[in-house]
C-alpha cells in the first residue's frame, strides 16, 4: 500500500478483500436513471461534496450503496461499474497490468474517502479497485431488500477469467448446479462467497460484470420497470436460486434482481 494511502487509514479498521463494496452507474441522464430506480426499487438521491464538485450517493433506505458519474467521454454506453475492496491498489493494479489488463485510472488518493484506481481486464471489461480508508462494511447474515448481494462475471472464457481473477483477487472457486445445463462458478475469498462466473450471453453481448439487487417481489419490480421505460431482458425461477429478472434501465445499464430461494424449493 502507498504511504499516502496508510497515512489516511487510521487503526483498527476491518478490511473484506474480494468483496464487492460500492457501484457506479455511469450515464450521461443521472436523472432519468435516478427516476426510474426510484420508481423500481425505492432508490433515492443525496448530493455530497466532492472535491471541488458534488457526488450523488444512491441511498437504500439509510444506506449508501452507490453513486451516479457521467462518462468521461460522449458517446459512451450507460452501464453499472463494480468496485471491489483490496489490499492494496497499487500492487493488485500492477498484477492486473502483468496478466494483460489496460490501466483505465491510475491509482490515486480520495481525500477522506481511500485509495482507488481501476482497469479493464484482457476481455473488456471495466474494474474499480477500493481500499477504503475507513474500513469495509461487514458481512451480514441476510442482505436486507434493495442493496446489493451478488456479482456476476459474464465471459466468453470462463476458466482464463477464473485464471485472471484469482491471481489478481485471490479468489478460489468451485462448481455449482453441475448436470443442469452449461456450468456455473461460484467465486470466494476466505470462506466467503462474493459472486459467479459464466459464460451465459456472452455471444450476444460483450463480457461484463452483472450486479444483483436482492428483491421480494421480482414480478412486482418487473411491471414497475416496463410502466418506468425500462426494458426486461429476462425473467425465470431457477431451482435452489430463486426468482431472477435482468433489467435495463431507460438508458440501457442493466443489473439482476434476485429473490433467493433455498434449494429444497
Amino acid at each position: 500500500m502507498s504511504q499516502t494511502a496508510r497515512k489516511i487509514e487510521p487503526p483498527g479498521v476491518e478490511h473484506h478483500p474480494g468483496k464487492w463494496v460500492w457501484f457506479e452507474l455511469v450515464t450521461p441522464d443521472a436523472r432519468r436513471a435516478q427516476a426510474f430506480y426510484r420508481e423500481v426499487l425505492g432508490w433515492k438521491v443525496q448530493r455530497f461534496p466532492v472535491g471541488g464538485g458534488t457526488y450523488e450517493m444512491v441511498y437504500a433506505g439509510d444506506t449508501m450503496i452507490g453513486g451516479y458519474t457521467a462518462p468521461r467521454r460522449s458517446g459512451e454506453p450507460s452501464r453499472w461499474l463494480s468496485c471491489v475492496s483490496v489490499e492494496d491498489v497499487d500492487r493488485t493494479l500492477a498484477d492486473a497490468a502483468a496478466l494483460g489488463a489496460r490501466l483505465l485510472e491510475p491509482a490515486v488518493d480520495v481525500p477522506g474517502l481511500g485509495r482507488r484506481a481501476a482497469f479493464v481486464d484482457p476481455f473488456g471489461v471495466e474494474l474499480v479497485l477500493f481500499r477504503n480508508a475507513m474500513g469495509d462494511p461487514p458481512d451480514l447474515d441476510g442482505v436486507p431488500e434493495g442493496r446489493w448481494l451478488w456479482n456476476e462475471l459474464h465471459v466468453p472464457d470462463v476458466e482464463a477469467g477464473l485464471d485472471f481473477y484469482a491471481r489478481v483477487l485471490g479468489y478460489q472457486h468451485r462448481a455449482f448446479g453441475a448436470g443442469r445445463g452449461e456450468p456455473y462458478t461460484i467465486l470466494s475469498r476466505d470462506g466467503v462467497d462474493r459472486g459467479g462466473v459464466t459464460s451465459a450471453g456472452c455471444r450476444e453481448i460483450p463480457a461484463h460484470w452483472l450486479p444483483y439487487v436482492h428483491i421480494q417481489d421480482v414480478d412486482g419490480a418487473v411491471d414497475r420497470a416496463r410502466r418506468a421505460g425500462g426494458q426486461v431482458r429476462m425473467l425465470e425461477s431457477i431451482p435452489g436460486v430463486g426468482r431472477i429478472a435482468i433489467v435495463a434501465e431507460p438508458g440501457g445499464a442493466v443489473l439482476a434482481l434476485l429473490s433467493p430461494r433455498p434449494a429444497e424449493d
